[in-house]
């Protein structure tokens, strides 16, 4: 493969914030109707001026600055008493022990600890167990590192209320045919389906028997809606010892401007991120390492006022959009993101994303950057202010009618 071909399948037009980079259409003059006017919204990404970060933060980061070099320039894994802080807490989060010399390291952002996981464990040829939708740079990333995918389909539509419907056939067929690393997202982004109890002890069980490691992204592990059970994998009984999980702040705690992330599990894998991290970037942000130790640490009721705040603008939508004739969409069990159906249209699917940010102000993001087979979905992140977000998708419902089919 040449190296412009490489970073053509890198593509970030749809990409969470990139939609305003990209020019007119033809299409544009197949738009039905006038403009539809309402106070913008964008669904690629959450909106931390409606949800402010967690009390504190900027206090926090502000100590830093003043703590100078020695918080400039920490260890490549990142400030050692901070890891000393933060790995008691992850380890009653999660049920499991968590090193804080050797299998925990800070990371510039959730992301930034999804690239260098897949780096230190995916190589040119190396055959990849990947869910089928999920988390978009899933894909790009084993990809550009030169990995074969293996799809694993996630049939969230027809799973049961509190499963995220993985086919677990698929999965072993994909450790059979060869695969060494399966990659996931729990919560699911973007259907917000959590995994089951049994679908994680599966998923540990045949990651074991075929010696595959996992890494497994649990950015939003901690909002979860009422009656929602969650079990951590790497609290799974028999699990292999390959296994990194992924966390942050961004995206509950909205300090995603802070660039903060963690990774934590096997010290082989963490070893080598750790490796690479010395030569992407050095270390996390050091002084917004400062702000992690807030972190778990939040004033008492705030993070559950945050989850039924977002529960509360969560039902408002689907309620919208279940009233649309043939548009589908499962509850979200977690998380902040919206994935549904939509039905037949005029406009192919990509023109419509486009006409809804043109004519409507609604900017979402298309179905198929989370899996070929979601070219009628779109994904929305409604941590948004709640009056707004509900504006945005009655225009959505009136457009969608405009160009039914």
């Amino acid at each position: 493969m040449s190296i412009e071909a490489k970073f053509h399948k890198l593509g970030t037009d749809n990409a969470p914030g990139q939609e305003v980079r990209q020019a007119g259409s033809e299409a544009e003059s197949r738009f039905h109707g006038p403009k539809l006017d309402g106070t913008p919204v964008d669904f690629s990404h959450g909106d931390v001026d409606a949800h402010t970060p967690t009390p504190g933060a900027f206090d926090l980061f502000q100590q830093g600055v003043a703590i100078g070099g020695a918080q400039a320039y920490t260890e490549y894994r990142g400030d050692q008493q901070i890891r000393a802080l933060l790995a008691p807490r992850l380890e009653e989060f999660t049920g499991a022990p968590v090193d804080a010399r050797d299998g925990l390291m800070l990371t510039p952002g959730t992301q930034g600890a999804l690239f260098l996981a897949v780096a230190s464990t995916v190589d040119r040829g190396d055959k990849v167990a990947i869910v089928q939708p999920d988390y978009f740079a899933n894909r790009k990333l084993v990809e550009f590192f030169g990995g074969e995918m293996l799809p694993v389909q996630l049939e969230y539509e027809q799973a049961a209320a509190n499963e995220a419907g993985l086919n677990l056939e698929q999965l072993e067929a994909a450790f059979k045919a060869g695969a060494r690393v399966f990659l996931f997202s729990n919560p699911n982004n973007p259907t917000g389906v959590v995994y089951s109890a049994d679908e994680i002890a599966r998923i540990a069980a045949l990651a074991a028997r075929y010696g595959a490691s996992v890494i497994v992204d649990q950015l939003y592990a901690r909002l979860r809606y009422a009656g929602v059970s969650y079990t951590h994998l790497r609290a799974a009984q028999g699990l292999p010892e390959n296994v990194v999980t992924i966390m942050g702040p961004s995206k509950t705690e909205s300090l995603s401007g802070y660039r903060l992330g963690v990774a934590f599990g096997a010290p082989a894998i963490l070893t080598r991120m750790e490796k690479l991290q010395a030569i992407v970037s050095l270390r996390a942000p050091g002084y917004s390492q400062a702000v992690l130790r807030g972190w778990f640490d939040e004033p008492e009721g705030w993070m559950s006022a945050r989850i039924r705040l977002h529960q509360q603008i969560r039902d408002d939508l689907l309620e919208i959009l279940r009233a649309v004739p043939d548009v589908t969409a499962r509850t979200p069990m977690a998380g902040s993101y919206l994935f549904p159906r939509l039905p037949r249209l005029t406009l192919d699917p990509a023109d419509f994303v486009r006409a809804l940010r043109v004519q409507a102000g609604v900017t979402v993001t298309p179905g198929t950057e989370f899996s070929p087979h979601s070219a009628a979905s779109v994904r929305l992140n409604f941590s948004q202010d709640r009056a707004a977000s509900a504006a945005a998708i009655h225009r959505m419902a009136k457009l969608i009618e405009r160009s039914r089919a």
